[in-house]
């Protein structure tokens, strides 16, 4: 087993979602499964759900054909086949968020009970840490985390597919680089799977993954994490999945911290995620795709560099020359973040500014201004920090 096996569970995956995409799509018109626009959506027309169940039946097929049918991985088809129709349902009636998580939890218990947990974690300069009993309820709570994480990130059209096929491409490498050559074929054929979805997936969108393809791809993520990197000695084994999930992370993490401060509660859905920002600035669909997707290269990029580039000698010497190849990896990836802050943050506010000086002026609260004279203030807000206060917050 390994990167014949990878390779080729990548294809029958991706053949096998490509195919079966359609046929979930069907389904989900006859169910009723339709996602009719909504205030905080943002695609146009009703579309077909249950998309999931096209990427579980790619994960199966694959899955019983290159994975060694062992407990944990076993365990870890069951935890898949569990989350992907209890999404299906969610999708179907809408369920209420706290069954939903507990669901979550017990599909998740599948693959930690098989054996897909961390007992220790290597960390930089300080070796390993013996997680002792602490291992499988932490990661339990992990796993649910993770899949949470990529659900939130579904939320136009391609974004979640992308990011995992991103996502898990770069575990794969990661896995097999080390070793982990189970765990490589598992991350290769969930690309696959995302792969073959992402061809019906990408906008325009024909049908959707819903919860049974989200939560699916977050469990399997979260298990390829595990299982290829943070069960090895790897000195940065801890950072890999950090970098790697970074993006949808990074989202969640922005929205959590929202809800709290507006009092609102965590589960409550919104327009906050980075897929909002970006259309209230005025962007589309597929732009919005392709920044996050951009931004979410460079990180797999980077942790990549920190895998390969030998930027030290076993005596943890630094080799300048390598160590500044790799700094050129952190650079691209800082600036790509940098990249994105901006647009979100100080395109927002020029827009959002100009469309406020512009209604003032047209309600009489300011002189005529012509749009040189808009830009010329909005350029010294920026610089200086000073503007005027103003009631709510913009393009939230």
């Amino acid at each position: 087993m390994g990167v014949r096996d990878a390779v080729g569970a990548f294809a029958l995956a991706a053949v096998v979602a490509w195919l079966a995409t359609p046929l979930s799509a069907r389904l989900a018109r006859r169910l009723g499964v339709i996602h009719v626009p909504r205030e905080r959506d943002l695609h146009e027309r009703p579309t077909p759900g249950l998309g999931g169940l096209a990427i579980l039946a790619a994960v199966i097929a694959a899955g019983l054909v290159f994975l060694p049918l062992q407990r944990e991985y076993l365990g870890v088809l069951a935890g898949a086949a569990l989350i992907a129709l209890l999404g299906a349902l969610d999708d179907r009636f809408d369920l209420h968020p706290v069954p939903k998580l507990m669901g979550q939890l017990a599909a998740a218990s599948v693959p930690v009970a098989a054996g897909v947990y961390v007992d220790h974690v290597t960390l930089p300069f300080l070796g390993a840490l013996d997680l002792g009993p602490a291992g499988p309820p932490l990661t339990l709570l992990g796993i649910v985390a993770v899949v949470n994480v990529v659900n939130w990130t579904d939320g136009v059209d391609g974004l979640a597919a992308g990011v995992c096929l991103i996502a898990a491409v770069t575990f794969a490498v990661l896995a097999l680089s080390l070793d982990r050559d189970a765990a490589g074929v598992l991350a290769a054929l969930t690309a696959g799977a995302a792969a073959g979805f992402l061809r019906h997936n990408f906008h325009p969108a024909s049908v959707f993954m819903g919860d049974a393809g989200s939560n699916l791809l977050g469990l399997l993520l979260a298990c390829v994490a595990i299982q290829g990197v943070l069960k090895t000695a790897a000195v940065v084994a801890l950072l890999f999945p950090l970098m790697v999930l970074a993006v949808p992370a990074a989202d969640a993490t922005f929205v959590i911290a929202k809800r709290i401060k507006y009092r609102r509660p965590v589960y409550a859905p919104d327009r906050w995620h980075f897929h909002h920002r970006f259309a209230n600035i005025g962007f589309s669909q597929r732009r919005t795709v392709m920044y996050l997707y951009g931004w979410s290269l460079s990180l797999a990029l980077l942790a990549l560099a920190l895998r390969f580039v030998p930027y030290s000698d076993e005596a943890g010497h630094l080799r300048p020359g390598w160590a500044a190849l790799l700094a050129v990896f952190g650079a691209i990836a800082v600036a790509a973040s940098v990249y994105v802050v901006y647009v979100l943050e100080i395109l927002k506010f020029r827009r959002w500014r100009e469309r406020d000086i512009q209604r003032r002026v047209e309600t009489g609260e300011l002189p005529a201004l012509s749009r040189e004279a808009i830009e010329r203030e909005i350029e010294r807000e920026i610089e200086t920090g000073e503007f005027e206060a103003v009631r709510g917050e913009p393009g939230s």
